[in-house]
């Protein structure tokens, strides 16, 4: 069933879980990831990144994805993911997306809060959710670069002036209204080289601030441990790609190894491998990510 993104989360915040946000760049993820959360029986986010937008447009892969949500037994919201443009906003929602994320993050802080209040007003008007980013989103030193602005942390003298300032998170969300909030604590889009340092407190010290629901970008990598603190301390919302896409890879490798130079081997069932590896590793994200 297709819904909100403030409907999901809101359950979440309440049962103390976080809902699994899953890039959806082709047919084959996007399968997996549905079924994988029929087979749970879990809520889950589909998402279109506006940098995927060059591997499958929007307006093709849109409709699949929505079609899927309406069709499925659990609650699934249809998300755009780092909408940096405001015209991509307003196809995803004139598609049917029930969550747009407007990502003005690397923008001075006074044009983040304009930007996205005028984004929030007519994403509301039209019962769509919004999503925003507070902070610089880091990222790896080999990733898949699913935000416009990561960036790294030796751009910067210090954490504070990278990561969310949690008086600056309580003016942002009053002045916008935003119905969730993506925050910056450590975590990086694409591969960690080397296991990442998280300032997990921070996430309390922003909640003191303000008590909406919060968004992990740059889930791949983070230990179960990590995981279980961040969603306990606020996260209710976790942005999850790099790895699930390096499964169905690796998944796809092991067949065309299992074969001999003179064995015949078909696309379609490449992709049906594909699916299989990146299911498996979404269903041991979302057992984690639910306290299963």
């Amino acid at each position: 069933m297709l819904v909100t993104l403030k409907e999901i989360l809101k359950e979440a915040r309440e049962k103390k879980y976080a809902v699994g946000a899953f890039n959806a760049p082709n047919l084959e993820s996007l399968l997996a990831v549905m079924q994988a959360a029929e087979e749970e029986q879990v809520p889950v986010i589909i998402q279109h990144a506006e940098v995927h937008n060059d591997l499958i447009p929007l307006d093709i892969i849109g409709p699949i994805m929505l079609d899927q949500a309406r069709k499925a037994s659990v609650p699934v919201v249809v998300h755009l993911d780092h909408g940096s443009s405001f015209s991509l906003c307003m196809k995803a929602m004139k598609l049917g997306f029930t969550s747009i994320m407007y990502d003005a993050s690397t923008k001075p802080f006074e044009v983040n809060i304009e930007e996205t209040k005028e984004i929030v007003k007519i994403a509301h008007s039209l019962g769509v959710s919004v999503e925003a980013e507070l902070g610089h989103m880091l990222s790896s030193s080999v990733g898949a670069g699913e935000g416009k602005g990561a960036v790294s942390l030796s751009d910067y003298a210090s954490t504070d002036d990278c990561y969310t300032n949690p008086e600056q998170a309580k003016i942002f969300v009053e002045e916008t209204g935003v119905d969730a909030l993506a925050i910056s604590f450590g975590t990086a889009h694409g591969i960690y080289l080397q296991k990442p340092v998280l300032d997990l407190d921070r996430i309390t010290k922003i909640k003191e601030k303000i008590d909406i629901p919060f968004v992990m970008h740059g889930g791949s990598g983070v230990s179960d441990e990590d995981f279980r603190t961040a969603i306990n301390n606020g996260i209710t919302k976790i942005n999850y790609y790099t790895y699930m896409a390096l499964a169905g890879a690796e998944k796809v490798a092991e067949y065309i190894n299992s074969h001999g130079p003179e064995d015949k081997i078909f696309f379609h069932d490449l992709s049906i491998e594909g699916i299989r590896g990146m299911k498996e590793n979404v269903r041991k994200a979302m057992r984690v990510f639910y306290g299963k």
